[in-house]
C-alpha cells in the first residue's frame, strides 16, 4: 500500500466512523487526516521530482560515458597513427611566425611594478627607457627614474 492509499484509507475510515467533528476529539482526527493528507501530497511530489532528476542524471551519465568513448577513441588513433609521422623541421618555425605565432624575443626582460591601487603592472625596457606608464586600473601614471643608477 502506498503513503497515498494510506493516507485515502484513513480518509475513509474517518468518515465511514461518522465522528462528530464538532467535538473535540473529532476536531483534532479530522485535523490530524488532513495534515497527513497534505504531508502525503508533497511526499509524492518530493518522489517524483526525485525519480525525474534520477533519469536525467542517468542520462547525463550515458551521455558523459558516449564523449568519454569518443575522446579515448580519438587519443588511441592519435597515438598509433600519428606519432610516427611527426618530424621536427627547421622551416616550420618560419611558418608559425607567418601565421602570426610570434612569441617575442626571448631574452627582453619583464618588469613589474606594483600600483597604489594594488595593480601589479609588467611592462618590458622599452617603456622603462619611456620613463613612466599608465596603471589600467586606475590611470594613475607610475613614473621611472635612473638617479639611483648615476649616483652608484
Amino acid at each position: 500500500m502506498t503513503i497515498s492509499e494510506k493516507s485515502a484509507y484513513l480518509k475513509g475510515l474517518m468518515d465511514g466512523l461518522k465522528l462528530n467533528t464538532e467535538s473535540d476529539e473529532g476536531k483534532m482526527i479530522a485535523a490530524i487526516v488532513d495534515l497527513l493528507g497534505d504531508v502525503t501530497k508533497k511526499v509524492v511530489d518530493i518522489e517524483d521530482t526525485t525519480i525525474a532528476i534520477s533519469d536525467e542524471l542517468d542520462e547525463i551519465e550515458e551521455d558523459l560515458d558516449a564523449i568519454e568513448d569518443y575522446i579515448l577513441d580519438e587519443d588511441e588513433d592519435y597515438d598509433e597513427e600519428d606519432e610516427d609521422d611527426w618530424s621536427y623541421d627547421e622551416d616550420d618555425e618560419d611558418d608559425d611566425s607567418e601565421e602570426g605565432f610570434d612569441f617575442g624575443d626571448e631574452e627582453t626582460t619583464v618588469y613589474e611594478v606594483q600600483c597604489a591601487c594594488g595593480n601589479i603592472i609588467d611592462f618590458d625596457e622599452d617603456v622603462l627607457e619611456s620613463g613612466s606608464i599608465v596603471c589600467d586600473k586606475c590611470g594613475e601614471t607610475l613614473e621611472f627614474s635612473f638617479e639611483d643608477e648615476d649616483e652608484e
